[in-house]
């Protein structure tokens, strides 16, 4: 009975460890979701501020994400090149200097600098998390573990939310009132400097990849690694010599490996930066960006606006919970297949509730039976998307992939990813102001073809150890 609890124990402790290191790693996922959602609720303060229109208010929100795109495309190279954990610390300083920067902006152009250097941060994030995780974590865990990611990035949108909602509430329902000093979307911006420090502090706590480590020559720091990652029964030397076997038969990863011997892309790389895209193409993070002005388009007012983005954010992390709970059990595939459907029917429904919005008097309203149906076709869109496509991509990102192109794939297709978010982000204001039901429409039909992209194109990776990609 002792050994049995001793072995137990050991269990609890070796997995307590992988737990803390993904979720630092994770931390990352926090700082992109907090950095790409604050702007939603300091949008109307910046554009007040600045008094500038919705070309150049688009431009600022969405600027980040050039940023996150040149973030995601380097990322993987210097990952492979200085480790992951030193990349995790170069993301961290950068979102401070983005953070405190951005609240002390003078222009709307010195403010999409800074939100573009926060967007590199993002882009860097949202390459080395996912490597890392799937990297250090046994097979067994490494779907849920992954989710720690995505689990991260709603909960960074859900504070970020409620810290908007919080500092408005002070600011007396108004961003461009002073507090502290400062106009309240200013403080929205800055207070992101607080996680990135806790960021880079625990990236200094954590071992560095065991799969970097053996590429790199350092077997014996890649031995204590693995023991406190899988524990005393593992064969240590036989999972080294599998590693090292694997690294061995590849060379440095370059862009040209990418390419098929007949000049094409690889398809697993063709998919992946399809799911990448369709990701962005629901429109998901109109509702992270733009729900305050969108709610407002419609007649409800800053407070009420701010409260329904929280209300979202909520939604948000509930359906990401469902999804790191059943993910390693029901599969990528048939989660991402039903959250596709699920996705489809709520954007048709919300594309049919803003038909009812009436602009005639110049300023948009829509009655009061039509405005809770769109909230709720939107919250319903939100937990869909959750509960499979906002973790199921990050974690296939992190899994579908053959071990020599890994890194550099997943930072090809993040940086598409970016392109596409992006494209919807700059698109919306603008496709707002044609039609919110068009908006809309398009966004579900991209729903709907996302389903059998998925059926066709994506197969399963559940319970693979990594070097079994192919």
């Amino acid at each position: 009975m002792a050994t049995t609890r001793t072995g137990e124990s050991g269990h609890a402790e070796h997995f307590g460890y992988v737990i803390f290191i993904a979720a630092a790693a994770a931390m990352g996922g926090f700082l992109f979701g907090y950095d790409s959602s604050v702007i939603n609720g300091a949008v109307t303060g910046i554009q007040k501020h600045f008094n500038v229109g919705t070309n150049a208010t688009g431009f600022a929100v969405s600027s980040a994400l050039l940023g996150s795109a040149f973030g995601a495309w380097i990322a993987g190279p210097i990952a492979d090149r200085i480790g992951r954990v030193k990349v995790m610390l170069i993301a961290s300083v950068l979102f401070v200097i983005s953070g405190v920067l951005s609240g002390l902006a003078f222009s709307i152009v010195d403010l999409s600098i800074w939100r573009i250097v926060g967007g590199i941060a993002i882009g860097i994030a949202s390459v080395v998390a996912p490597t890392y995780i799937a990297e250090i974590a046994p097979p067994q865990y490494r779907g849920r573990l992954g989710s720690l990611q995505q689990m991260a990035i709603v909960t960074g949108i859900f504070v970020s939310q409620l810290i908007n909602y919080g500092l408005a509430q002070a600011a007396n329902g108004q961003t461009t009132n002073n507090i502290w000093g400062l106009q309240a979307w200013r403080w929205m911006l800055i207070i992101e400097a607080f996680p990135a420090l806790l960021y880079g502090g625990l990236a200094l706590a954590v071992p560095e990849s065991p799969r970097y480590l053996i590429a790199t020559h350092q077997t014996s720091r890649a031995q204590n690694v693995l023991h406190k990652v899988e524990g005393d029964n593992l064969d240590v030397d036989g999972r080294i010599a599998e590693i090292d076997h694997v690294i061995r038969s590849e060379h440095k990863p370059r862009f040209r490996d990418l390419l098929g011997p007949n000049g094409f892309v690889l398809p697993i790389v063709l998919i992946g930066i399809g799911l990448s895209i369709f990701q962005q193409f629901v429109g998901i993070n109109v509702i992270f960006y733009y729900s305050s002005l969108l709610w407002q388009s419609v007649g409800y007012n800053v407070s009420s606006s701010l409260l329904l983005s929280v209300s979202t954010s909520i939604v948000n992390v509930v359906g990401t919970i469902v999804a790191i709970s059943v993910i390693d059990r029901v599969g990528r595939k048939p989660l991402a297949l039903i959250g596709s459907l699920g996705m489809t029917a709520a954007l048709a429904v919300v594309a049919w509730a803003f038909s009812h919005v009436d602009k005639t008097s110049g300023v948009g309203s829509i009655p009061k039976s039509y405005g809770t149906t769109a909230i709720v076709g939107a919250h319903v869109f939100v937990f869909f998307f959750a509960m499979s496509w906002g973790v199921v991509v990050w974690v296939l990102l992190g899994e579908m992939f053959p071990n020599k192109i890994r890194a550099l794939a997943l930072s090809v297709a993040a940086s598409f990813q970016w392109l596409a978010n992006f494209a919807v982000s700059q698109s919306f204001p603008s496709l707002s102001r044609w039609s919110l039901t068009g908006s809309y429409t398009i966004y579900a039909v991209m729903a709907l073809l996302s389903f059998f992209f998925v059926l066709k194109f994506v197969k399963e990776t559940k319970g693979k150890a990594l070097e079994e990609m192919g």
